[in-house]
């Protein structure tokens, strides 16, 4: 009896002694917050797309890599000076990491940010060099470009108009990314002997007018790159052009699932994914300037039937071989499936 209440005096002793040891132990942290400002210029399903898979990205890896991310996404509406009023405000709130997607909120976070040590992760930015975010007082700086083949794109016009004589070029005048897309484009063509056109649109209303005088100066095929103004208004874009029996060539995927005829086009959720996974290695402790800004070099050829249709189109063998259907005959998309 004695030995058994001996034991038992010790192993309460040892209970009570181990409760005093965890009292005294700290407890353990709680990993930190992250917060992540997504910010993008406008609503449509390219920048949607981007925004969503970046999201679903940071949910699902972040965990596993030790991190809580808390993601703030934010939408300027179309309208650009409100960008600045948005990344100040994150500012204010200390945001950790800053996703700018497109070229204008890229800029406009660099304007905010100048002198801050806040990474700066873009997403879909066409020519980061051109939009002034590489360079020495881009230390903070960087991202995932969604640069597109745009000599590809006018070779693809063959495939679709093997008789085809001039392009127009439809584009908006303060989107860098855009300018620079086309440029490339039109040199393309000066090399190779074909006869285009261009036309740009400083603001929506000017849509119409412009792409009418382009109509009215004989072109037969209509290009417009990573545009997001005008990716907002294809369903204005398309009813002018098919009534004239001219198809569009795009820049993006979502633009043929607008609307478009075809494109050599940027997988934008691959484009989110490789975001995502450059913001996880800046929030466990890499340095954006170690992270030099990455570019997709996997291209797909998309095309709507839909449109092809609507054109009258008779698509080749090699067509119907090499090219996605986006969006079938009869109006059933695939775009984000």
């Amino acid at each position: 009896m004695k030995a058994s209440s001996f034991q038992a005096r010790a192993a309460r002793g040892a209970i009570a002694a181990a409760a005093l040891l965890a009292l005294a132990a700290p407890l353990a942290a709680a990993p930190k917050k992250i917060r992540v400002a997504i910010v993008q210029p406008m609503a449509h399903k390219s920048l949607d797309q981007i925004r969503d898979t970046i999201v679903a990205e940071l949910k699902a890896n972040g965990p596993a890599a030790g991190l809580e991310f808390e993601i703030v996404a934010q939408d300027a509406h179309g309208d650009t000076s409100a960008l600045a009023t948005i990344f100040q405000n994150e500012k204010g709130k200390k945001a950790d990491i800053v996703v700018p997607i497109a070229t204008p909120s890229a800029q406009s976070a660099k304007a905010v940010y100048d002198g801050s040590k806040t990474p700066i992760i873009f997403a879909a930015v066409s020519n980061p060099v051109a939009a002034g975010l590489t360079g020495a007082d881009c230390k903070y700086i960087t991202g995932v470009s969604n640069n597109i083949p745009a000599d590809k794109i006018v070779q693809l016009i063959s495939d679709f108009q093997p008789k085809y004589k001039k392009i127009g070029f439809l584009y908006t005048s303060s989107e860098t990314n855009s300018v620079a897309t086309v440029k490339v484009a039109k040199e393309y063509c000066a090399k190779a002997g074909i006869a285009f056109e261009e036309a740009s649109i400083a603001a929506l209303t000017d849509l119409p007018a412009a792409l009418n005088a382009l109509l009215g100066k004989g072109v037969d095929a209509l290009y417009t790159g990573n545009d997001n103004a005008i990716a907002s208004a294809m369903p204005t874009y398309t009813d002018l052009a098919y009534a004239k029996g001219v198809p569009i060539y795009c820049g993006a995927d979502s633009m043929v699932a607008d609307g478009g005829l075809a494109t050599i086009g940027v997988d934008y959720v691959q484009l989110g994914k490789q975001v995502a996974a450059m913001v996880v290695k800046v929030a466990k402790g890499a340095a954006p300037e170690s992270l030099p800004y990455e570019t997709l070099s996997d291209y797909a050829k998309f095309v709507n039937l839909k449109a092809a249709d609507t054109l009258k189109l008779e698509l080749s063998a090699a067509v119907q071989k090499n090219y996605k259907v986006l969006v079938e005959k009869n109006g059933v998309s695939h775009f984000g499936k």
